[in-house]
Parts: C-alpha cells; structure tokens; sequence
C-alpha cells in the first residue's frame, strides 16, 4: 500500500513544488504576462474562456478522432499483409521507416496545396503521425504468436481466417492496444499541427490567434487543454483493453 501511495504522492509533490515556484518568480521579479503568465492566471484564463475552448476542442477532436480510426484501419490490415507475407513485409517495411522521418510540417502545406483547406489535410496529418507506432507494435506482437498455437488449431481444421480470430488476433492485441496508446496521445498534436498550418477553427488556431496578440495565459490555457484530451484519450483506450482482453491484461501482468 505505501509503495501505491508513493506512486500518486510523489509525482503529486514534484507537482505542486513546480507550480509554486513558477507562481513564486513571476510574482517576485513582475513578469509581464505577455512574457510568462503565473499558473493563477493560467488557470482564470481556462475558466473564463471556458466555453471558447470546448468549442474548439471539439473541432480539434473530431479531426482527431476520424483520424485515429483511419490510422488503426490502415495498420491492422498493413500488419497482417506483413505477417501473410514476407515478400510484402521485406518490400513495404523501409518505406514505413522512412515516413517518420519526413517532418509533419513539411507536408503539412503540401497536404494543403493538394487536397485543400477543410478537414481532410488535418486528417492526413493525425494519419500520417498514428499508423506507424499501431502498425509495428501490432506486426511485431503477430510474428511472436506461439507457433504451438497456431498448429494445434490448425490441427483441428482450421482455416486462415479462424487461426487469426482465434489465435493470432487476440494474442497480438497486447501489441495493438501499445501501439494505439501512443497514437492516442499523438493524434491531438496531430489535428493541432494541421490547424497551425490551415484552419478556421480548433484548438490550434485559437492558439495561433491568441498568440499572436501577445495574450500568453489563453496559450497555456490552451496547452492544458491538449494536454487534458490527449491523457483522456490514452486512458480511454487502457480502459477498452481492459474491458475487451481482460485475461490478456492478467497474463502479462503474472
């Protein structure tokens, strides 16, 4: 029980120390708030622009949200054409390696000149950021499944598709529930980074917009808010694994 306590009290510790600090110098020296706003101020700009926020957040989260199921589409079925074939794994895997290592704001504009303003150039952003940790994680956890497994259903006249619903699927939702806790966090900086770039409206463009007027504390307002649904997104997906493979979750702990 002390070492659970520990777990929540310390980082809560190291939290508050933080704060207090930050609140201590702005206070002592007189920061201007167009400089570096106090967490007071930080936290009365969240309540009063409360209502301004969720409505951005909710465009934000819907470009987000589109975009995280296209990406666990694309990565499932990327994941098992890999594990069906070598040849196709060999061939497509260095080209997965090297789109991480384009900057998302270099393709940002592109997207933009491409496919235009709206939604869809948020969407290939959040894509482009997700399906690779959900892809490998999963590919990964499928080519690990116990060859013992897969032989003693087949043994009992299993085809393809029933050696993956029953074996293959449920023994790598370890690695697709990893993988898509990642992509759960990175899918808000996604939709933001697509907004910074094009957008009239979400919560990225009301933080260019305030940030542009100098107005420091609705920017941080604005952080902790991506920082709430990125954290609420990643919880809710720990929560569907739970719920969906609880025994998984038993085993791995064991």
């Amino acid at each position: 029980m002390k070492k659970k306590n520990q777990k929540f009290l310390l980082p809560a510790i190291v939290f508050v120390i933080s704060v207090g600090l930050w609140e201590f110098y702005v206070r002592a020296f007189d920061i201007s708030l167009y400089i570096l706003p106090a967490p007071s101020k930080v936290v009365q700009s969240l309540v009063e622009n409360w209502d301004v926020l969720m409505m951005h957040s909710a465009v934000t989260l819907k470009e987000a949200l589109i975009g995280l199921v296209i990406s666990v589409i694309i990565a499932i079925v990327m994941s098992i054409g890999m594990d069906l074939s070598k040849t196709f794994k060999t061939s497509i895997y260095p080209y997965l390696i090297v789109t991480q290592t384009v900057p998302v704001m270099v393709l940002g504009p592109l997207f933009s000149i491409w496919f235009g303003f709206d939604l869809l150039p948020k969407i290939m952003i959040v894509v482009f950021m997700c399906f690779f940790p959900i892809a490998i994680s999963l590919s990964d956890a499928l080519s690990q499944v116990n060859v013992k497994q897969i032989n003693l259903v087949k043994s009992f006249g299993a085809n393809l598709l029933q050696v993956y619903s029953l074996v293959k699927i449920p023994a790598g939702a370890t690695g697709l529930f990893s993988g898509l806790k990642v992509a759960a966090t990175y899918c808000v900086g996604g939709a933001i980074v697509g907004e910074w770039l094009s957008s009239q409206a979400g919560l990225g463009y009301y933080m260019l917009r305030v940030k542009n007027g100098y107005m420091l504390d609705k920017v941080f307002a604005c952080v902790l808010m991506i920082i709430f649904w990125s954290i609420l997104l990643n919880l809710i997906v720990t929560l569907l694994e739970k719920i969906c493979f609880p025994h998984l979750r038993k085993r791995v702990k064991k």
